[in-house]
């Protein structure tokens, strides 16, 4: 029987207002809808008076003013970013040069990957250098509200999360969302390091989720447990598809996603292929030479 996910999908939201979803929390949707956003990005404000921001999303002028509305007669001590996506990070360059609020994040695109060349993805952005790096368990302080930082590589290798203690709430970026599973496109995305920040989530007392798309979910641990299951059934579906004869990833995607928009089958090979690569690095999978988007993959 397959893995059943506890999707979370209804959101109510009207683009460009700041709704109140908790005592300390603010959302401002972006209208960027998309196959791979949802309903659009959304930032977060956190705090009364002096605030900070989770996720400033694309470069669009009409985002970036609504923010400013609703940042109206506030101070904007931090900007926050979980990670470099174009939909995530870009309108921390206005937003800081409106506000004087430095940039937090893990650090440029690609980071993660120590010493290997950052421009790894179109959809990266380039641009974005933190003014200050965070790690795993940094703590940054605001007036009335405290954030840690929890590094959960995996979506991309710079992808932060960030828990507001006061309400036991964590923003989860990418990382996990209601509406679907997260992207994992290497050779950016890692599936093992994935599959450890997933795991990480679980020894950890969040009570409610706040992603970058979609809404809230409030039942955690299942949750993410489901997410687990369902990227270990993908990686008992590809040893069968091997089996079958099914050798090439561009074979695979068709039978595995079926029931899948065709439209995302280019970004499930990408999942695919993170999962295979973490296969043949596991040993469990071989192919010649290096894993590959078109390389042909045997049962080890």
């Amino acid at each position: 029987m397959a893995v059943q996910i506890p999707y979370v999908r209804e959101i109510e939201f009207e683009y460009g207002a700041a709704d109140q979803v908790s005592p300390l929390i603010r959302r401002v949707v972006a209208e960027n809808p998309s196959a791979f956003t949802y309903k659009g990005t959304g930032t977060y404000i956190i705090g009364r008076g002096k605030v900070a921001v989770i996720d400033p999303g694309p470069m669009i002028d009409a985002h970036v003013e609504a923010l400013m509305r609703a940042l109206k007669g506030e101070t904007v001590t931090h900007i926050l970013i979980t990670h470099t996506h174009s939909d995530h990070s870009p309108a921390a360059a206005p937003l800081k040069k409106l506000t004087g609020a430095k940039t937090y994040g893990y650090g440029p695109h690609g980071s993660g990957h120590k010493g290997e060349d950052l421009k790894v993805e179109e959809d990266g952005d380039m641009g974005f250098v933190p003014d200050v790096e965070v790690r795993h368990g940094d703590i940054i302080q605001g007036e009335g509200w405290t954030v840690e930082c929890v590094y959960t590589p995996g979506h991309t290798s710079n992808h932060m999360c960030f828990a507001l203690r006061e309400e036991k709430a964590l923003f989860t970026g990418d990382h996990v969302m209601g509406w679907s599973t997260s992207v994992v496109s290497p050779p950016d995305g890692n599936m093992r390091e994935y599959m450890a920040s997933l795991r990480l989530l679980l020894q950890r007392d969040d009570e409610i989720y706040w992603p970058t798309h979609g809404p809230a979910i409030t039942d955690t641990k299942p949750f993410v447990r489901a997410f687990i299951a369902h990227r270990e059934e993908r990686e008992a579906q590809i040893i069968e598809q091997i089996k079958a004869g099914r050798t090439h990833i561009k074979d695979m995607v068709p039978e595995m996603y079926a029931a899948v928009d065709k439209r995302l089958h280019p970004a499930a090979a990408r999942s695919v292929f993170a999962h295979v690569s973490g296969m043949v690095e596991d040993g469990r999978l071989v192919t010649g030479g290096a894993p590959r988007l078109d390389a042909e993959y045997r049962l080890a």
